[in-house]
């Protein structure tokens, strides 16, 4: 057995998007800043409506997929095509945009909170240009696992392991075999879990510190930032002194080359040029 250590720490920083929502990006800041195959983690959270009621207006996205996972508040996606979703607190939205679409992200309230983040993950080459298509997950379809220390676990994507009970998220049949798990902690518990060898992972704690690896090896990793994780095959994570929340984000490293323009993620710099091309011409799906 070969527990993970904390091989890389991304603090996040505050910025922008869209129509000037204001979050926090850890993994993409810089296009060096990955973790195959995650492109991206934005964290938005705020009560201030001014933060983010601009909302994400139209724009293109072609090669990846994009999840969008609430904590709090009410989102509609709609796109191009027809397509509709409302993401309440505490669901989830996985969206591939394969060869194109040009969708929206809008925030249904006017006061209160809004908190969650998108998650980036690329696609492999041979599925960049598939159709469009999306899984709208309701709060009540992600399994919540309680452990025995009084934490909890919630399964979004991919199947956990935990204390011997493989338990499946609603997210299934993705190529990068993406393992997304939302794990709450109290103050002094410790979770452990088995992690496939070869899987890249990461920690991004939103809530409290963590202490990630073995015993005698610890390192603490800080609220909002990305953690990126040794190889091995179990991770064991220890909130400390105060309780702590974090996403949990394994999956298949595709290890091809990536070339990026905004919303457009290919292989090459000549399929960039003709996803913009495409999105000037009508032509993007």
């Amino acid at each position: 057995m070969s527990i993970r250590t904390l091989q890389q720490i991304i603090p996040a920083i505050a910025t922008s998007d869209g129509g000037g929502v204001k979050l926090r990006r850890s993994l993409g800041q810089k296009q060096a800043l990955r973790v195959d195959p995650f492109l991206m983690l934005d964290e938005f959270s705020s009560e201030h409506a001014d933060d983010y009621i601009a909302g994400f207006p139209d724009h293109p996205h072609r090669g990846f997929e994009t999840v969008t996972y609430m904590l709090e508040g009410h989102m509609l996606h709609q796109d191009h095509l027809g397509n509709r979703g409302d993401l309440k607190s505490g669901g989830a939205q996985w969206m591939t945009a394969g060869r194109g679409i040009i969708h929206s992200e809008m925030p249904q309230q006017e006061s209160g909170r809004m908190r969650g983040f998108q998650l980036w993950v690329n696609l492999p080459a041979k599925e960049k240009m598939k159709p469009a298509g999306y899984q709208d997950v309701r709060p009540e379809e992600i399994p919540l696992q309680k452990l025995p220390g009084g934490g909890q676990v919630k399964i979004i994507a991919g199947i956990a392991d935990i204390a011997g009970n493989p338990i499946a998220g609603p997210i299934q049949g993705i190529s990068t075999e993406v393992l997304f798990l939302d794990v709450r902690l109290p103050a002094g518990e410790t979770f452990n879990l088995a992690i496939t060898k070869d899987h890249n992972a990461f920690v991004y704690p939103y809530e409290g510190t963590l202490a990630i690896g073995p015993a005698a090896n610890r390192h603490i990793l800080a609220s909002h930032s990305a953690g990126v994780l040794s190889d091995g095959d179990r991770i064991e994570i220890l909130a400390e002194e105060h309780a702590a929340a974090f996403l949990l984000l394994a999956g298949r490293p595709l290890g091809e080359p990536i070339a990026q323009y905004g919303p457009f993620v290919m292989n090459t710099r000549e399929e960039i040029e003709q996803a913009m091309a495409d999105y000037r011409n009508g032509q993007l799906v």
